[in-house]
């Protein structure tokens, strides 16, 4: 059915339990925040609606105040989101390779230290990082396109419907591939982060239909996951939620409820899903070489694909942050 044991990976996420409350503490304070600026919001646009001498003033300026904090809340983490990216989750993976492999980690809060630096050591800059998992994810989906098995069904049209479904589930599941390449990174020490993206991009493409069967599963099971617990939080999120003035507390108490489950989903599930793709792709990789004819393919395809071999081409290595001294 699948091609990773479970129980591994939940002994990967066990050992790194000090990125586990890291992530804990910046995902549910994200969503955390997320109430505040709808409450605040609301409570600003009730009170600027009684200056108008409509009598629905107040409950609109509420909910239009609310959406506002929402915006807000989500621009600022948009801008975030590299760093997100550099100290949270590369850092969490650099940890997770590490134990996949055997080697000796540190616990307690120096675990979180120790996976900083290793990111710092081959990622001098986060717009490096930044930018290789942005080019993945658009490559990824040139990918999908690019063997899309769906698209030879959809003349049916008894089986469009089922196909669509079929095909959100597995666009889906993409969703923690490219952190796999970033593993992929991490666990060859790249000189050049560029080139190894190119490179596990196309031993991704040539293994394809092995990495997307285990992808699925996972991404079922963490969505399903998810559901549970947006169920289970709706009623305590929505009488909070009912606090906030207007006529609009259900509509917020959905929207914050699945905030707060996306959060610790990407807390808690995510590292599980990950730890479970890194050993599919490590194991299924070993000894294989990128087949030149998947790398033409798509660098047909994908103009991204040609930035990226663009980028290897011409990446010049940094030298190192605190280079030794001559004797």
């Amino acid at each position: 059915m699948w091609d990773f044991s479970f129980g591994k990976s939940v002994g990967m996420i066990l050992r790194t339990l000090p990125f586990i409350v890291l992530r804990l503490v910046v995902y549910v304070g994200i969503a955390i925040a997320y109430i505040f600026a709808v409450g605040i919001g609301a409570f600003i646009g009730f009170g600027l609606g009684h200056l108008w001498s409509s009598p629905d003033a107040p409950m609109g300026g509420a909910f239009w105040g609310g959406l506002i904090g929402f915006g807000v809340t989500s621009a600022l983490l948009y801008l975030a989101r590299e760093y997100l990216l550099y100290l949270v989750k590369a850092a969490h993976i650099a940890v997770l390779v590490e134990i996949m492999d055997g080697h000796p980690v540190p616990a307690g809060q120096t675990q979180i230290g120790y996976g900083a630096d290793f990111v710092k050591t081959h990622f001098a800059e986060s717009s490096i990082l930044f930018g290789v998992d942005q080019i993945v994810k658009a490559v990824l989906r040139i990918i999908f396109r690019t063997i899309n098995f769906f698209a030879m069904f959809l003349p049916i049209p008894a089986l469009q419907n089922l196909l669509r479904l079929a095909e959100a589930v597995v666009r889906m599941s993409l969703t923690y591939v490219d952190e796999v390449i970033l593993a992929y990174l991490i666990r060859t020490r790249t000189a050049n982060p560029w080139q190894t993206a190119e490179d596990g991009l196309i031993l991704y493409a040539q293994n394809y239909k092995h990495f997307l069967k285990n992808a699925v599963w996972l991404s079922i099971f963490m969505w399903i996951t998810t559901i549970l617990i947006f169920v289970f939080l709706l009623g305590p999120v929505g009488a909070l939620v009912w606090m906030f003035p207007g006529h609009n507390g259900g509509l917020w108490a959905f929207v914050l409820a699945l905030i707060f489950a996306v959060a610790l989903k990407k807390a808690l599930l995510e590292p599980l899903a990950i730890a479970s793709l890194m050993q599919v792709f490590f194991k299924t990789v070993e000894g294989q070489q990128p087949d030149p004819e998947w790398r033409a393919r798509l660098s047909q395809s994908s103009a991204k694909f040609r930035e990226l071999a663009q980028k290897a081409a011409g990446w010049m290595p940094r030298p190192p942050q605190n280079p030794a001294k001559p004797v």
